[in-house]
Parts: structure tokens; C-alpha cells; sequence
């Protein structure tokens, strides 16, 4: 060991001018044994440091490494671990703990008494060492230390750092002298005996001549004693006077602790003085209404501008002083309490006195707005209230302010504004659809009372006038049936559509007139009663869409946004409720009227509502307006409805003459007249797909009907009523081009085609009777299995039988036979829908491909017979041609 503690002294710690005291061998507890040192060093320059340093041997070679250092005083703990058993085991609380196992109990010990002494010498720190053996750590004697002269405290203290240095390295100069001795002993490596024997002479000399010059310098040794002695009388004298300053300045201290004290009361009552101020400045500031701002609420005018934005601040200003935040202990305070009160005997004063003011503003503005109803009573117009909303909303401010302090006159003015309102908006409302009445029927009020007069009251609609035409005989008979149907269609296109163009003029001017009524009153209400009428961006606005009698009407609700947001528009729908209850009575009413005067009135109302339920729904869905037009809409839809299924009730119970032909029938010249109506009036509106339903439920109506009447006519063939009706109703829908019925108008063209060819086929098999037969007798037996060729050896059918048929129709008799045909035809078919020609050139046709078919079966069962007909196909066409002229 003393050889590794030389080296380490050499190579690591004298670089760094260091001294080695102390080595113990360790290595980690609980880990690999990897060995290594642990030394206790100082330095050798002051002041001095004393270290544990870690070394370790490094793995590339067998040099040590200085690896960890610490300061010994940051030291906190040493832990033995067993003060009474042997333990190599031992802790050092550093930074942390560090638990190391030594080679040997007797090198930890070792160790530890090191540390045990460097702390007492150099550090005086109390570092904990527990479980320690007492032996290991004798503490030296402190009497003797302070008895001792601090020259002799010194050699002490010298000696003590000799025995814990326990080797020292020999210095260069020593190193020297001892290599200079021993060359000059050259016989020393032979003989040591010799060599100490002659070093022991030589050391006793050197102390005899030691001992000599202590001796002569005793002298001197005196003279310093004597020195020493004074110089310990002048420290007692000194440590006399630092005694009496100490006692001065004990009396200083007592002074100047007085002082102190002093001094922080003074601050203490400077910080309270400067909080108090604080509190008295906010209070002054925030509770103090200006003189002016009293003299206002008392006295103020509030019947001019000026006099109301005074009263309107000093409002404000009262409910900032009333509202602000008091600290902690302020509600206590006497003169806090005071004020509080006087603000709020201000407040309800002038609370009582604005809405006692504004009380009498709403009742003159019920007489003012009488006064100008007789002007409006003659014209279509409702009186603008945009005046008297000017004046009221210069006290919206004010109102606002009502609403945050009194909200009880806040509801007690609202009330009375909508009782005083929604008398003067009954009466002006009223009179104005009373003239909208007149205008729509051209009578007094008092003649309405029993019945329609007038222009409007000729017809009650269309419908009924054209469905009491029956269906007259033929010939004069149906002249008068043609001049009946002139009369009613004359009655339908010009009468009516003079009366539902005024009608339409006169509902689209009263909806125009109602909604900025509505939506001026509305947005009144809002600014003057300061309520939320839209809602804010955190709500989510959700359609819904109610079916009331097959109509969609589409109400809208808010979720989501704050509960007051829509307590407050549910406010404004309530006011405007209250204000305008008599508007969706009086348009049911004029709706009513409307649909009496005349059913196809329904289109141009629903066109109309709908559009403006489409307007007043974009601006708000959720307003008056448009909840009452959508109502509203709801009776003009279902009148709308009432009118299809009159009609398709009216196709059902149509009746027709047996004694005369059909032609035309009613309901299918209606549907032209409503179709053409309806698509005059729903061209680009809102509301087409109700128009579509309608539609297919009347023309479904209308095709069951017509078979119905085609089945039950006895004097015009079934074919004949089917191919003209379906004739008219194909012509109809190619003319107007609904879309909705392109299905339907395929259908009607198809058995408009399907019945021309029955009834064409029908026809053409009288004039030729007795040839048909005989043909269709031919045709038989082939079909039996008969060849063809052997068909006129057969004895009904021969070929004499053949001319014999032949000769009964001559060209005279086929041209008597077709001019009756064409008679008969011509008595058939009515003259609207002008169809005689195209059945007469079908006939022809189909005339021309008989006779075909006839000379095709001549030629094939009786070939070269040299039978032909008595006419040819250029005899027919001419035929046809001069009977056709002729008539």
C-alpha cells in the first residue's frame, strides 16, 4: 500500500500540488468489483483545500487516472455502519449517498479517523460520523489549546500535521545531498552495517553542534521571551479598550433599535394614510353623481332632444355608480349606505316619471293616428307609422336603462304599448281590408252583407258555369250546343279574367302593404324594447318542415343559442302577436271572399302567398310575419286543394244526353282553361310542385272520365268520343308544354291513335258487307288447312260465287256506299275539334289497303280466273276525293 500511495503521490496529486494523507482501497457496494481509491488530499498552497478524490486504474494501461473529486465540505455525513463489528462497509453523504466496501476493516478505519482529524483542523464543521467507534475519533484537548501562547498552538498544531503526515517525499536538495553521500560511500551497496554505522557518527555530531548553538542562543531566546511577555500586556490593554467600545457601542445598538422600531411605525402609518386616501379617492369617484346628472333625473326635460340625451346620460351615469364593485367593507360604511340609498330613491323616481311620460306618448299617438284614418279610407293603403317610431326611439336608450333597473315599468310599459297599439292597428287594419273588399266585389259595405252584386257576381266561377252545359242533339242542336259553349268560354276568357286580374292586382297590393307594416313594427320593437331579435353566431338554426293538408311549410327554431336570446325573440313574437291579432282573421276573411267570387282565385293567392311566406322567411323564419303568412297559407293551400277536387268531383257526376252526340266534353275543355290559366299564373313561382300534383290528379281524373262517358254514350259511337277528347287533351298538352305530363300527353296521343283506327275499321266494314264476308269465309277455310289454289272448288266459294259478289258492288254502288259513310261519319264527329278530314283520309287509307288485301287473296285462291273488281284503287281515290269536296 505504501508503495501505491508513492505513486500516486508522484504521478497524480504533486502536479497538482497536492499532498496524499490519507489511501483506502474500495470498491462499490452491491456491484462488480471493480476496484479502486479513495484519497484524502490537501493542498499545499494557501488557503487550504481539502478534497476526496476518487482514483482508479485506467483500462488501456497500468497508470492511474484521477476519476471524481469532492470538497470535504460538502461532506455531510460519514456512516461506518457498525461501531461495535468489524464492517468494511461505509457510507459518504455527498451530493447524494455513495456506499463503498473497503479491502480491510483496518484500512476504513484508517480512513475515517483522517477525515475525523482534517475536519477538526481544517474545516471546524460539525460532520455527522455515526456509528463510529469513539476510540477512532479522541478529540484533542481544547484547554490546552487556548493555555497555550499562539506561537506554541502553532508547533502544536505543526506536530499534529506531522502525525497525520504520516510520509513525506523527499525534496530535490535532499535528493541530491543523499546521492552525493552515497557515491562518496562507494562500499555501502557492500556493506550497510558500515554505511549506518558511519551515518550514525556523522547524525551525532551534527546534534552535538546542534545542541552547541541552541545553547548560544539563549541569550536571545531570553530577550524574545521578554518580547513575548510585552507584547502580551499591550493585547490585555487593547482587549481592555475593545471592552469599553463594545459597552459604547451596546448603548449605540439599544439607540439605534429604538430607532428602527420608530421608523416602521412611520412607514406602517404612511401605508395605512395612503389606503385609506385610496379607498376614500374610489369611493368619491366611483359614488359621486355630478349635480348636473341629479338636476336631470329630477327635472329633466323629456320632451326635447337635448332634454332627453341629458336625461339619458344621467342615467347611465346613476346605474354606473349604483353597479360598481365595493370592496370588502364597504356595504358597512355609513355614508356608503346613504348614498346607496339616495341612488335609489333616484332611480325610482325617475323611473316613475319616464314611464308616466312615455305612458302619455303612446295614448296621443293613438289619437294622432285616428285623425289620419279617414284620408286612408278610401285608398288601398295602411297609414305609416314611421314617425311616430322616429319620435319614441329617441328614448331607446332610456328604455334599455328601464330594463336593467325597473323591470317591473319595463313590463308595464311594454303592456301598455300593446294595448294602446293593437287597438289603432285593429281599426286601421280593418277599414283597410274592408276597402280591399269593396274593390275586389264593387259593393257597399252594407250590400256585402247579403250577398254578391255586380260585375263579380255573374259567375261563380268557370267551373260552374261550364259543367251546367249538357250535350244537345245533332244537327241545329248542335249549333246551339256550339253557341252555348261560345258563351261560356266568352264569359270564361273575358269576364273572368278581367275580374281575377283586379283580384290579383288587389291581394298582391294588401300582402305589400302588410309587410313593411310588420317588419317596421318588428324591428320598432326590437330597437325600443332592446330584445334580440336574430340569433347569435353560437346558435345553430334547424328547419322544420310541418305537412298540414299536403302542404310544407317551413318553420324554423334556434337551439342552442343563450336561453335569454330566445326568451326575447319568443317576447317579440308575443308583442307582435298581441299588436296584429286581427290580420290572419282578415286575410282568412278576404281569402274567403276571393274563393267565393271566384274558385280559380285560389292560384293567384297561393302564387302570392307563397312568395311572400318565401320573402318573409329569408328575413327572418322565425318572425310574425312569416308564422302568420305561412298560416295563412295553409287556407289558401287547402281552398287550392278544395278547387282540384271540386272539379274532379264535378268530372264525376257529369251527366250526358242520350239523344244527342258528345263531341267536346266539359270537363276536358276546363282542364284546357284551368291548365292554360294555371301556367299563365305559376310561371317562375315558389310553389310549382304543388301546381304539378294538381295536375296528375286532374288529368288522371279527366282520362277516367272520358272512358266513363265513352262507355255510357249511346248516340255517338264509344271510339268517336274517345279518339276526339283524347284528340283535344294531346292538343292541349303539346300547345302548353307542361313537363310534369309528358307521361300523360304520350298516353293521350296513343289512344287518341288507338281509337281513330278502331273507329276507322269499324267503319269501312258496312260498304263493302257482302265482299267482307265473303272474304273473311275464304280466310276461314285456309285457316282450316285448305290450300289456297283449291279454295274455289269449294261450292260456296267458287269463282261464280266470286263474280257474283263482285257485281253487287259496281263503281256507282261503292261511291254510294262511301258518301253515305262519310254522312255518317260526318254526324258522328263534332265540329271544334275539326277531325272529319283526318278520319275520311284514315278511312281512305284503310279503304285502299282492303282492296289490296282482296286482290292479293283473288290472286292467290283463284289464279288466272281473270277476276278483278269493278273499281280500281285511282276510282277510289277519286271517289273519296269529290264526296269529301261535296260536302
Amino acid at each position: 500500500m505504501t508503495a501505491i500511495k508513492h505513486a500516486l503521490q508522484r504521478d497524480i496529486f504533486t502536479p497538482n500540488d497536492e499532498r496524499l494523507l490519507s489511501i483506502v482501497n474500495v470498491c462499490k457496494a452491491g456491484k462488480k468489483k471493480r476496484n479502486c481509491f479513495l484519497c484524502a488530499t490537501v493542498t499545499t498552497e494557501r488557503p487550504v483545500q481539502v478534497n476526496v478524490v476518487k482514483v482508479k486504474k485506467s483500462d488501456k494501461g497500468d497508470f492511474y487516472k484521477r476519476q471524481t473529486a469532492w470538497a470535504l465540505r460538502d461532506l455531510g455525513v460519514v456512516d461506518a455502519k457498525d461501531a461495535v463489528k468489524e464492517n468494511p462497509e461505509f457510507d459518504l453523504h455527498f451530493d447524494k449517498v455513495y456506499k463503498w466496501v473497503a479491502s480491510s476493516t483496518v484500512e476504513k478505519n484508517t480512513f475515517i479517523s483522517c477525515i475525523w482529524k482534517l475536519n477538526q483542523r481544517y474545516l471546524r464543521k460539525k460532520i455527522d460520523f455515526i456509528n463510529v467507534s469513539s476510540q477512532l475519533l479522541e478529540e484533542l484537548p481544547k484547554v490546552a489549546e487556548e493555555s497555550v501562547p499562539s506561537g506554541e498552538n502553532q508547533s502544536v498544531a505543526g506536530g499534529d500535521e506531522e502525525a497525520v503526515d504520516e510520509y513525506q517525499e523527499l525534496n530535490a536538495r535532499e535528493e541530491q545531498d543523499i546521492e552525493i553521500m552515497m557515491e562518496g560511500c562507494e562500499y555501502a551497496i557492500s556493506n550497510a552495517e558500515a554505511f549506518a554505522e558511519k551515518l550514525s557518527r556523522e547524525l551525532q555530531v551534527l546534534d552535538g553542534a546542534n545542541i552547541q548553538s541552541i545553547m548560544a542562543s539563549e541569550k536571545q531566546v531570553n530577550i524574545l521571551m521578554k518580547l513575548l511577555d510585552e507584547a502580551l500586556k499591550e493585547v490585555d490593554q487593547i482587549e481592555l479598550k475593545l471592552s469599553s467600545y463594545e459597552e459604547m457601542l451596546q448603548s449605540v445598538k439599544e439607540q439605534m433599535d429604538q430607532i428602527s422600531e420608530s421608523n416602521h411605525l412611520i412607514h406602517l402609518s404612511n401605508t395605512n394614510n395612503v389606503k385609506l386616501l385610496s379607498e376614500i379617492e374610489f369611493l368619491v369617484n366611483h359614488m359621486d353623481l355630478a349635480k348636473g346628472h341629479i338636476k336631470a333625473l329630477q327635472e329633466g326635460d323629456l320632451t326635447s332632444s337635448r332634454g332627453i340625451e341629458a336625461c339619458t346620460n344621467a342615467a347611465d351615469a346613476l346605474l354606473q355608480c349604483m353597479n360598481v364593485a365595493l370592496r370588502p367593507g364597504h356595504d358597512m360604511l355609513h355614508a356608503v349606505k346613504q348614498q346607496q340609498q339616495r341612488f335609489s330613491d333616484l332611480r325610482e323616481q325617475f323611473a316613475r316619471r319616464l314611464a308616466s311620460h312615455l305612458n302619455s306618448v303612446f295614448v296621443q299617438q293613438g289619437h294622432d293616428q285616428s285623425s289620419t284614418l279617414a284620408q286612408h279610407s278610401v285608398e288601398l293603403t295602411l297609414p305609416n307609422h314611421h314617425p311616430f317610431h322616429r319620435d319614441l326611439l329617441r328614448y331607446a336608450k332610456l328604455m334599455e336603462w328601464l330594463k336593467n333597473t325597473d323591470y317591473g315599468k319595463y313590463e308595464g310599459l311594454t303592456k301598455n304599448y300593446m294595448d294602446y297599439l293593437s287597438r289603432l292597428y285593429e281599426r286601421e287594419i280593418k277599414d283597410f281590408f274592408e276597402v280591399a273588399k269593396i274593390k275586389m266585389t264593387g259593393t257597399t259595405r252594407e250590400g256585402k252583407k247579403f250577398g254578391l252584386h255586380g260585375s263579380s257576381g255573374k259567375l261563380t266561377g268557370s267551373t260552374s258555369s261550364l259543367n251546367k252545359l249538357s250535350v244537345q242533339s245533332s244537327g241545329n242542336r248542335r249549333s246551339q250546343s256550339s253557341s252555348l259553349l261560345d258563351m261560356g268560354n266568352m264569359s270564361a276568357s273575358d269576364l273572368d279574367v278581367a275580374d281575377r286580374t283586379k283580384f290579383d292586382k288587389i291581394f298582391e297590393q294588401v300582402l305589400s302593404e302588410l309587410e313593411p307594416l310588420c317588419l317596421a313594427e318588428q324591428d320598432f320593437i326590437s330597437k325600443f324594447f332592446k330584445l334580440q331579435q336574430h340569433q347569435s353566431t353560437s346558435g345553430t338554426a334547424t328547419n322544420e318542415v310541418e305537412e298540414m293538408d299536403g302542404v310544407a311549410l317551413s318553420r324554423s327554431y334556434t337551439s342552442g343559442g343563450p336561453q335569454t336570446i330566445s326568451s326575447e325573440k319568443d317576447m317579440i313574437r308575443q308583442m307582435m302577436t298581441k299588436i296584429f291579432r286581427c290580420i290572419e282573421p282578415e286575410l282568412n276573411n278576404l281569402i274567403a271572399l276571393g274563393d267565393k267570387i271566384d274558385s280559380f282565385n285560389s292560384l293567384y293567392m297561393l302564387v302570392k302567398m307563397s312568395h311572400h311566406v318565401w320573402t318573409a322567411q329569408n328575413v327572418d323564419p322565425a318572425s310574425f310575419l312569416s308564422t302568420t303568412l305561412g298560416n295563412v297559407l295553409v287556407t289558401v293551400k287547402r281552398n287550392f286543394d278544395k278547387c282540384i277536387s271540386n272539379q274532379m268531383k264535378q268530372m264525376d257526376e257529369v251527366k250526358i244526353s242520350k239523344k244527342s252526340k258528345v263531341g267536346i266534353l266539359p270537363f276536358v275543355a276546363e282542364f284546357e282553361e284551368f291548365a292554360a290559366l294555371a301556367e299563365s299564373i305559376f310561371k317562375n313561382a315558389e310553389r310549382r310542385g304543388d301546381l304539378d300534383k294538381a295536375y296528375i290528379k286532374l288529368i288522371r281524373a279527366v282520362f277516367v272520365s272520358v272512358e266513363k262517358v265513352a262507355n255510357e254514350s249511346q248516340k255517338t259511337p264509344r271510339d268517336v268520343v274517345m279518339m276526339e277528347n283524347f284528340h283535344h287533351i294531346f292538343a292541349t298538352l303539346s300547345r302548353l308544354k307542361i313537363s310534369c305530363l309528358e307521361a300523360e300527353k304520350k298516353e293521350a296521343k296513343q289512344k287518341y291513335t288507338d281509337h281513330l283506327q278502331s273507329y276507322v275499321i269499324y267503319s269501312l266494314g258496312q260498304p263493302l258487307e257482302k265482299l267482307n264476308h265473303f272474304f273473311e269465309g275464304v280466310e276461314a277455310r285456309v285457316a282450316q288447312g285448305i290450300r289456297e289454289e283449291e279454295v274455289s272448288y269449294q261450292l260456296a266459294f267458287n269463282k261464280q260465287e266470286l263474280r257474283k259478289v263482285i257485281k253487287e258492288y259496281p263503281g256507282k254502288e261503292v261511291k254510294k256506299g262511301l258518301d253515305n259513310l262519310y254522312k255518317k261519319v260526318d254526324k258522328h264527329l263534332c265540329e271544334e275539334e275539326n277531325l272529319l278530314q283526318v278520319v275520311w283520309h284514315s278511312m281512305q287509307d284503310e279503304f285502299i289497303r282492303q282492296y289490296k288485301h282482296f286482290e292479293g287473296l283473288i290472286a292467290r285462291c283463284y289464279p288466272g280466273s281473270g277476276i278483278t273488281m269493278e273499281f280500281t284503287i285511282q276510282d277510289i281515290l277519286d271517289y273519296c276525293s269529290s264526296i269529301a269536296q261535296s260536302h
